[in-house]
């Protein structure tokens, strides 16, 4: 996939200001943001925001929106306040909203969980949403990266371990958002994971087809429920769309295959279901 040109770039910029009400002036080598402070943006930086996608299409655009916004905000805040207002979030990696690798803290074992920074409180119109933190509006703040992520990390376990409690609880496993943290990213707490996978014998399953629901007792929902939740959930919003498999120290999601939209009850009525291949007899 080619990078975006300087003139498709423009064109993204531009579509940003007008359709977001965003104050900027495009220049040579990046974009200024107006304001008080003004706040430089080069075009490289626009385009690790872009991540591949165009910034002609929706998909770039929102990309872009989100990352200028966020130097805007981050800028108007301050440092001090940035900082006491981080937090930990959780992304599948291939998300829509996945700001790239040099934002990613942490991989969790598995290959599907990558945790990175936020922060709470940017967004005017938002203010309890956590907004992502890529690594150059870090930098541009002068926060330290691994300070950083050592505080925000201790909270996520905290919270984990307070999540997990209030999921076994429920009697349907319902995982739900705690804290400032979302069920995706509490799934990278190791004492949420410790917890489940104890739960069941050391090997734990879930399904979260959205950021803000995730499931635990797999035998209480129907199998083609995650994949259908997830496929009926936006993009910016969406989780996992196959269910997941978890140990203490690992996250990943299930091979793809299976009949989840099928009912199994199709299946041949056997005399012995115990030497056929059928679940019911």
């Amino acid at each position: 996939m080619r990078p975006p040109t300087l003139t498709e770039l423009r064109q993204g910029v531009l579509a940003v200001c007008v359709l977001h009400d965003l104050d900027l002036v495009p220049a040579d080598e990046g974009v200024l943001l107006t304001g008080s402070p003004e706040v430089w943006v080069s075009w490289t930086e626009c385009r690790r925001a872009l991540a591949g996608h165009d910034p002609r299409t929706a998909a770039g655009r929102y990309r872009l929106t989100d990352w200028l916004l966020t130097r805007r905000w981050c800028a108007d805040t301050g440092r001090s306040r940035v900082e006491s207002s981080l937090r930990p979030v959780g992304l599948p990696v291939d998300h829509a909203l996945h700001p790239g690798l040099d934002w990613v803290r942490e991989r969790v074992l598995g290959g599907a969980l990558d945790l990175g920074l936020g922060a709470v409180g940017l967004d005017p119109d938002e203010p309890d949403r956590v907004v992502l933190l890529p690594a150059t509006v870090v930098d541009a703040l002068g926060i330290d990266h691994d300070l950083a992520w050592t505080e925000a990390q201790e909270r996520l376990e905290r919270l984990g371990a307070l999540a997990v409690e209030r999921c076994l609880r429920d009697p349907r496993g319902v995982l739900r958002p705690f804290g400032d943290c979302d069920a995706v990213t509490l799934l990278g707490a190791r004492s949420l994971r410790t917890a489940l996978a104890a739960e069941y014998g050391g090997l734990g399953a879930a399904v979260v087809p959205m950021r803000t629901r995730g499931w635990t007792r797999l035998a209480l929902i129907d199998p083609a429920f995650g994949p259908s939740a997830a496929a009926a959930t936006a993009a910016e919003d969406r989780g996992f769309d196959r269910p997941l498999l978890m140990t203490a120290d690992e996250l990943t999601v299930v091979a793809e295959g299976g009949r989840p939209a099928e009912i199994v009850l199709l299946d041949a009525v056997a005399d012995t279901s115990w030497v056929k291949d059928v679940l019911y007899r």
